[in-house]
């Protein structure tokens, strides 16, 4: 049964957003904006695909965000002979009470790690998915729910192909956002050295907020008003998508939804009750780069759903202000 959420007072969010990011950055060094947009994705009750090379931090980052916040993490390392029940758990029959007993799987932790989603089969990623969609597992006709706050944050490695199921653009449309991680830059990585150099800093690191200062935060973002230029703004950028001459696919109103929590999300953590245009701007290419299709002629021309979300966003008006 779901808790009753509390709000928390925009300047106390934006404190304790701050503060949680902080505290990542103690082991995630030089990449503040990935963290901000990571925490962004949990308080708007999103999902995060990070798809990057290996060795940039992708596992230390969600651990990191895991110790923050005080809550449990569970990794799925998915192979191609991984289970769906390896993710969501199985029943089984216990000899000593002579009943049947669920045995959950990772799925139930806050803060879940699917690392290289990619390699597993279609039916073990749409176990996933579904838990993802529905924030509840069902077993032998048994429904489980999951955690709260709950986030999966999903990697990929975009170099290598061999042996991997892509996910449709279908499954793409679950994750609130996809970001890269990148190369530190020298300093960043030099501090690495130092702080990482002997043991990991992980094993240091406390949290700064409790899962219940979490779910206040989620109840915040979602008082936050949007208003009817605003909507209006979004729904002109998705109808745009729709109809650009480089794209095959579009935006969903999925998308269009989330994108409006993320952006009351940005508002708070600026200590804002209000959604401008220029917050729903700064997060269109994590939210939309991987949800769009190219056309074969776009891919031909070797334009990417980056060029055509620039497209659309010049495109469109902005409200409020005059374009000459």
């Amino acid at each position: 049964m779901a808790t009753q959420q509390t709000d928390l007072p925009t300047d106390r969010f934006a404190d304790t957003f701050a503060a949680i990011v902080d505290n990542v950055e103690h082991v995630i060094r030089g990449k503040r904006e990935v963290v901000r947009l990571m925490l962004l994705t949990l308080v708007a009750e999103g999902h995060l695909l990070v798809e990057d090379v290996p060795g940039v931090g992708k596992t230390s980052l969600a651990k990191a965000l895991a110790r923050s916040l005080d809550v449990s993490f569970g990794r799925v390392q998915f192979t191609p002979d991984l289970l769906p029940s390896d993710v969501v758990g199985i029943t089984v029959w216990n000899r000593s009470t002579s009943t049947f007993e669920f045995r959950p799987g990772p799925i139930f932790h806050a803060i879940v790690l699917g690392d290289e989603i990619n390699r597993a089969s279609p039916k073990t990623q749409s176990a996933l998915l579904e838990a993802m969609a529905e924030e509840q597992v069902t077993v032998d006709g048994a429904t489980h729910q999951l955690a709260s706050p709950f986030m999966v944050i999903a990697t990929q490695n975009p170099i290598e192909f061999e042996g991997t199921y892509p996910l449709p653009e279908s499954q793409l449309d679950r994750f609130l956002m996809r970001i890269e991680i990148g190369y530190p830059d020298k300093e960043a990585e030099m501090a690495v050295l130092d702080t990482h150099g002997r043991r990991s800093t992980l094993i240091d690191l406390g949290p700064v907020a409790s899962a219940d200062a979490v779910d206040a935060m989620i109840a915040t973002a979602r008082d936050v008003h949007v208003g009817d230029d605003v909507r209006r703004y979004l729904v002109d950028i998705a109808d745009a998508t729709r109809r650009h001459q480089s794209l095959a696919l579009g935006m969903s109103t999925r998308a269009t939804l989330g994108w409006m929590r993320v952006a009351r999300a940005l508002a708070a953590t600026e200590g804002r009750d209000f959604v401008t245009p220029d917050d729903v701007k700064a997060l269109a290419h994590p939210v939309l780069d991987h949800r769009l299709a190219l056309t074969p002629e776009a891919q031909l021309q070797q334009r990417s759903t980056a060029d055509a979300v620039d497209d659309v966003l010049r495109s469109v008006r902005i409200p409020g202000r005059v374009t000459t």
